[in-house]
């Protein structure tokens, strides 16, 4: 008997039982063959459920073709590909766990080399470091807004029909859903614009959408960040009201991604422990872990339920059956450009690139490669994407 907290079943709120306090986090694989997957989506997510984790997430699936966050992503927004989609949810529910497709928009934090001018909630550019690497927004219509979330909605339908067992709505890092939650970046006046209550209307209508249409024992789950976090816009106090009312609403899961649990900058374990407090949804955390010690202190403080794991699972698909096993040694990528600064501003592509890089391997029925070498990591995003492939995709 394993006596470990993170062996244990779990069980959602729509009654589903989870093997295992296992989540492995969403990590977009950019490897689309025209907005659609192949066959090595099959490959990479059996690999994934074989490797122990109670629940799978996809990466990043845009539910709009005229709206891409990264080269690569996948689209899912009509039947045209309802086959391979099936051959993909029977491959990654191959060990008896529960796979979710994490839907997405970015809304104006789509690069400017794949949106000439997106559109978000409000016309207001993105600031910051990478401002120059996407295009001023348009605003969204009334009727644009309520078409969008109809894609949520329909997207949702296909992910049911191809036989995923639920579906993520991604509120993180910056995308459309994100955008819609901060006062900055959404300056409606409108039923979706002003108050917080209005403000997550966009993600609630998707919500609602979605559980009534394909019912009850579907499983829903949201993706927010501590890193969202900011004084001006989306506040604690906002954070906590969503997560709140998500939970009086229903949903099945809240996953919760930080900067590093072991080492956290903005206090993720605090945050986490609160909202654990607060409501009875199961919690995942996502973010930093990569020790068993800390992993069981996560559940046994009670700041989570469920454990997150990304990039690890990109090194070592089998994780959670080698912690099952009482075999793993912790996952180390001491990736480095051979410079501090350069480590400092070139770190999230280079991780990024090295995650990519090693799915497509594991996708092509090979091992992973360990190495150390950031420029080698970027050369491979290179080789997958072209020049775009050092461009930042994300705001932050």
């Amino acid at each position: 008997m394993n006596y470990l907290q993170i062996a244990k079943p779990l069980t959602l709120p729509n009654g589903r039982r989870i093997e295992n306090r296992f989540l492995k986090s969403a990590m977009s694989e950019t490897m689309a063959n025209d907005r659609q997957p192949d066959e090595r989506y099959a490959t990479l997510y059996r690999a994934w459920a074989d490797g122990g984790p109670g629940i799978v997430v996809t990466g990043n699936v845009m539910v709009d073709s005229r709206a891409l966050a990264e080269p690569g992503n996948v689209v899912v927004e009509d039947q045209s590909n309802l086959p391979m989609l099936r051959k993909w949810a029977q491959a990654g529910t191959i060990n008896q766990n529960d796979l979710w497709l994490q839907l997405n928009h970015p809304g104006r934090q789509s690069p400017n080399y794949l949106s000439a001018q997106p559109a978000g909630p409000s016309a207001v550019p993105i600031d910051g470091p990478n401002a120059g690497y996407f295009n001023p927004p348009r605003a969204l219509t009334n009727a644009e807004v309520h078409d969008i979330i109809g894609k949520y909605v329909r997207s949702a339908e296909i992910a049911q029909t191809a036989g995923f067992t639920g579906v993520q709505i991604h509120g993180a890092f910056g995308y459309l859903v994100t955008q819609f939650l901060s006062r900055t970046a959404n300056r409606r006046t409108d039923e979706f614009g002003g108050s917080l209550e209005n403000r997550m209307r966009f993600l609630i209508d998707i919500y609602r959408g979605i559980r009534e249409s394909c019912g009850a024992q579907f499983a829903i789950s949201l993706k927010l960040s501590v890193l969202d976090l900011d004084v001006e816009g989306f506040t604690e106090h906002d954070l906590i009201a969503v997560v709140e009312e998500m939970a009086a609403l229903g949903i099945d899961l809240i996953e919760i991604a930080g900067d590093n649990y072991e080492d956290s900058a903005v206090g993720f374990s605090g945050v986490a422990h609160m909202l654990h407090r607060l409501v009875d949804v199961p919690i995942a955390l996502s973010g930093g872990f990569r020790n068993i010690s800390t992993m069981e202190e996560a559940i046994g403080r009670q700041d989570a339920d469920m454990i997150g794991i990304c990039t690890p699972m990109a090194v070592m698909p089998d994780l959670p059956n080698r912690i099952f096993a009482g075999d793993y040694q912790p996952v180390r990528l001491p990736l480095t450009m051979g410079s501090r600064k350069l480590d400092e501003i070139y770190r999230p592509a280079v991780v990024t690139a090295y995650c990519e890089q090693q799915a497509r391997r594991i996708a092509a029925g090979k091992q992973p490669q360990r190495y150390s070498n950031g420029w080698r990591a970027l050369a491979a995003s290179v080789a997958m994407h072209g020049p775009n492939g050092l461009r930042p995709r994300r705001a932050q």
